[in-house]
């Protein structure tokens, strides 16, 4: 595939034993992969360079911020953007390079893609986790609104289209190291809501994780896909449950 000019974005760290996944996903496709490391103590810089990424250094300045850092240095009109733990699947060059070529890239100034996670093993194609819709291939002048934990892309004003082209999420190292994860993201999430005002009583917790368990695992036929799909669902069961119940004692 002939490399487009696109710039392929990602911020790491301590990431030595899935970046060189990343990486190898963007290279072959864009024309330039830069990778904003914050200090890696393994060996995530030299395998990002060896697969064909610039590495550039730049202390932790939280998610968004980062994420405005590293688009910031890119060089092309447009960004494509993943995370450490994601990749292209083989058909979402193509379909991106397709896009290109045909002119109808320019007619959005973001193109969502579809993402598909992944959990210990198991492939969640069900369960709202197997066409995830993330604003991941857009204009170099789009910013990342502040948050301190799922943060998101300020696409006001901007025309949104959607791309038939997948990205990969491997979600989990360990099931301890995700449960520790999430537990970590409540408490942003609970400090990012009371900050803006937010409030929660203790029937917030209970209603809003049974809600999750019903819709996702159930409605969405979560329980479809087997293996550790169950685990994973509860896991985020109990996320939502700790993050109302971190509201509500705020």
């Amino acid at each position: 595939m002939q490399k487009l000019p696109i710039s392929g974005v990602v911020i790491a760290f301590n990431e030595a034993d899935r970046i060189a996944r990343c990486v190898a996903s963007l290279a072959p496709l864009c024309d330039e992969v830069i990778v904003m490391d914050s200090g890696s103590t393994d060996d995530t810089a030299r395998i990002a360079t060896d697969n064909g990424a610039r590495v550039v250094q730049q202390a932790w300045l939280g998610f968004s911020a980062q994420k405005n850092a590293v688009i910031s240095a890119a060089r092309n009109e447009w960004v494509l953007l993943l995370d450490s733990d994601e990749w292209l699947d083989d058909a979402a060059g193509g379909k991106i390079a397709q896009l290109l070529a045909g002119g109808e890239m320019e007619s959005a100034d973001v193109w969502t893609l579809l993402r598909r996670t992944h959990y210990l093993g198991t492939a969640l194609n069900h369960g709202g986790w197997g066409k995830e819709k993330v604003e991941r291939l857009f204009r170099r002048d789009l910013r990342y609104k502040q948050a301190d934990v799922h943060e998101a892309l300020d696409t006001r004003g901007k025309r949104v289209k959607a791309l038939d082209a997948r990205i990969e999420h491997d979600t989990a190292r360990s099931d301890a190291e995700y449960a520790q994860k999430l537990d970590r993201y409540a408490v942003l999430w609970a400090k990012q809501k009371h900050a803006a005002g937010r409030s929660a009583n203790a029937l917030s917790g209970p209603l809003h994780a049974f809600a999750y368990w019903l819709k996702n695992y159930v409605l969405r036929g979560g329980f479809l896909d087997g293996g550790r799909a169950h685990r994973y669902h509860w896991l985020h069961t109990r996320y939502v449950y700790g993050k109302y119940v971190l509201l509500a004692g705020m």
